[in-house]
């Protein structure tokens, strides 16, 4: 398991404030986060631009020393052994960095294998087994140059394989990939929890891919964690309206106007259109509304000709969040 405790990263700054003046200025990026990563499991961790996730990803890493805090990766603590650490852990960076454009794929993961100590047999067997899994085994004598965006990031995910990692710390790792390119990726992680049992962090902007793949989700913002929990927890405690719409039977205008009436009482958005033989709400209230909602129609006997309830997303949370509206 990887257990941070209390992380802290600051930097500091100094700014100009006159020909022979500076002022210090402190950044504080990471401010007292806790988080765990059990192998098996995919944990993401959200947050907006400048939050500090790559921050903390560098942290657990050992890319970057916190400016306090532990980070122990099974028990051992990485500030004070990160040498014993890395063999455990590796990191894949979206886009088209960290790899050698000149070299062939197989010349970069001879390269990033000889780092860890890998060589002769056992670092050709490596290799062969981790192009055959990413299905770059045709294009293994080929430079990178020549490879598409998603033969790039495959590669990526061969070369964080090629110490046979733990734990891996994925930063965006479908940027700007095409959609079926960015499935057969996401599959491709799924499966190395799942059925290789390695510790995955992940960040991503992708919302429908994190809450897809995510057994749990950290968010924070300005360094500092907010919400914890599976996606479906941190949906239901914070998306606080329901989107129901429903198609019933003409009514009578006394009914139509009393029915509305109590929508009103009841804080309910809605917007009311005539469809054929019917009249079609599209409601937006709490969970406990839309339940009232129906207790209403039952008891004035109005027939509902169609039903239809949208699920609260990811997204939905991420932006109420986003605009100051959360639990």
């Amino acid at each position: 398991m990887i257990r941070a405790k209390q992380l802290v990263k600051r930097y500091e700054l100094k700014e100009k404030i006159g020909f022979f003046r500076k002022k210090r200025k402190i950044i504080e990026a990471v401010n007292g986060l806790d988080l765990t990563i059990e192998k098996g499991e995919i944990v993401g961790l959200l947050g907006v631009n400048g939050a500090g996730k790559t921050t903390t990803i560098k942290m657990l890493a050992t890319l970057l020393e916190p400016t306090s805090g532990v980070i122990e990766i099974d028990g051992t603590d990485s500030t004070k052994q990160d040498i014993l650490v890395k063999k455990k852990i590796n990191m894949i960076a979206g886009g088209e960095r960290m790899l050698y454009w000149r070299l062939t794929g197989k010349e970069n993961l001879q390269y990033f294998g000889s780092l860890y100590g890998l060589k002769g047999a056992e670092l050709e067997e490596r290799i062969h087994f981790l192009l055959k899994q990413v299905e770059l085994e045709e294009a293994a004598n080929t430079p990178v140059e020549r490879y598409s965006k998603g033969m790039k990031q495959r590669l990526q995910i061969a070369r964080g394989l090629i110490n046979d990692p733990d734990y891996l710390f994925l930063d965006e790792p479908t940027l700007g990939l095409d959609a079926p390119v960015a499935k057969k990726l996401r599959e491709m992680v799924y499966k190395l929890a799942k059925e290789q049992n390695k510790g995955i962090l992940l960040t991503s902007h992708y919302l429908e891919e994190v809450e897809e793949l995510c057994d749990r989700l950290y968010i924070i913002e300005k360094g500092s964690l907010l919400y914890e929990g599976t996606p479906q927890d941190i949906i239901q405690s914070i998306v606080r309206e329901y989107h129901l719409e429903i198609v019933i039977s003409v009514l009578s205008n006394e009914l139509t106007e009393q029915l509305e009436r109590s929508f009103g009482k009841r804080e309910i958005k809605f917007v009311k259109e005539h469809i054929g033989d019917g009249l079609r709400y599209e409601l937006t209230a709490s969970f406990d509304m839309t339940t009232v909602v129906l207790s209403l129609l039952a008891k004035h006997q109005i027939s509902i000709l169609q039903l239809e309830t949208h699920k609260a997303r990811l997204e939905d949370a991420i932006l109420q969040i986003a605009n100051g509206v959360s639990a």
